[in-house]
């Protein structure tokens, strides 16, 4: 397996000034010189964080459940404390890598997915409903993944459902909160989006998912939703692996169907 971390700023050769992030770890199964060469689709994993901190729990252990089903997988390091517009960029920077070198690494180019939760979730939404003209580094065609997976999301930036940590950070003290809102950006061309969340997630409300589908249900875009009863915020994959579960939590472990549904997703888009 090509297990590398790619600096984006470097390779495309830009400055990172005084951001964190804009890292790219790669988990790309190795070709089997026995079978026919295979073309993976490819999960960009983006962790949540409330864009303060990288939650390393939505990371490597997504990744790599999502390559043990076939697939290559990358997990993007944003700068966290950096309003809008850096994480974007770096989100599309790393579009932008995983479709440049898609034939090094094995990876079939129209069949990118990003997978984000909470804040992350926020991000591949915002990359998900890529606007022209939004990113310096391309066209939202070329920088728009074919797919996103968005996991207990933050999608509002101006109601009661808002998680205030999250919008503080990203709209830089309130600025650009409408646009933000990733609700109010969908089109009929964004990116097909899976969609889940827990009734009982109290930090980021269950109805943010809600309107996110409402605002695609709208437009018309492809957009599948599931509401688990169970589960506290931050449930990752919801297993052993990635929670500390006690007795009470036991429930909470059925929203983890999550990964085969969103996999039964992918596969009827035609991403696997």
């Amino acid at each position: 397996m090509l297990n590398e971390k790619v600096d984006l700023y470097k390779y495309f050769n830009l400055s990172r000034g005084s951001l964190s992030g804009g890292y790219l770890q790669l988990y790309c199964p190795a070709a089997c010189e026995t079978l026919k060469k295979k073309e993976r689709g490819c999960l960009l994993v983006i962790p949540g964080g409330g864009y303060s901190h990288i939650s390393p729990r939505e990371g490597e252990p997504v990744a790599l459940r999502f390559v043990a089903n076939g697939f290559c997988a990358a997990v993007l390091t944003y700068s966290v404390n950096a309003p809008y517009p850096a994480p974007l960029n770096e989100a599309c920077l790393a579009v932008k890598y995983l479709r440049q070198n898609a034939e090094a690494l094995g990876i079939n180019p129209q069949k990118i997915c990003a997978v984000g939760f909470s804040a992350g979730g926020h991000l591949a939404g915002l990359l998900a409903t890529l606007k022209e003209g939004e990113a310096a580094f391309g066209s939202a065609k070329e920088l728009k993944p074919n797919a996103v997976i968005l996991s207990y999301p933050v999608v509002t930036m101006e109601n009661s459902f808002a998680h205030l940590g999250t919008r503080e950070i990203i709209t830089d003290g309130g600025r650009v909160r409408a646009e933000l809102s990733v609700d109010r950006r969908v089109t009929l061309d964004s990116a097909p989006a899976f969609i889940w969340h827990t009734f009982e997630d109290e930090a980021v409300p269950f109805e943010n998912s809600v309107l996110l589908a409402c605002g695609y249900n709208a437009c018309g875009a492809p957009c599948e939703l599931h509401l688990f009863e169970k589960g506290r915020h931050g449930l990752s994959l919801c297993d052993a692996e990635t929670n500390d579960f006690t007795a009470a939590d036991a429930a909470a472990t059925c929203a983890g169907e999550w990964v085969k549904l969103s996999l039964n997703w992918l596969r009827t888009r035609g991403i696997m």
